[in-house]
């Protein structure tokens, strides 16, 4: 008798586990779990897009403050401004084209 109380026990923690996954799993499919998936996503995205804004920020602050200096210090800033263009110059050494 006390093995099929355990038996008994057993299946009813397997089916109790089973239903909850099967519910969870139902509710993530329905448009209300959508949603929360999506937003979820979308709230994702828009700290990313904030980080790249914030670096995009500090680097532009960077250059300005580069390019103010060498102003101040009467500097020809034109090879400041070139600079990271030689992926756009045909010119530049090793291009194939």
């Amino acid at each position: 008798m006390l093995k099929r109380m355990i038996w008994v026990g057993i299946g009813i923690a397997v089916g109790v586990i089973a239903v909850r996954k099967i519910t969870k799993a139902a509710e993530s499919v329905t448009p209300g779990g959508v949603a929360e998936r999506v937003s979820g996503a979308g709230a994702e995205m828009k700290e990313s897009f904030k980080a790249f804004w914030a670096d995009v920020s500090e680097a532009k602050q960077a250059k300005e403050a580069e390019l103010f200096d060498a102003i101040e210090r009467g500097e020809d800033i034109q090879p400041l401004l070139n600079e990271g263009d030689d992926e756009h110059d045909p010119a530049a050494p090793g291009r194939l084209y």
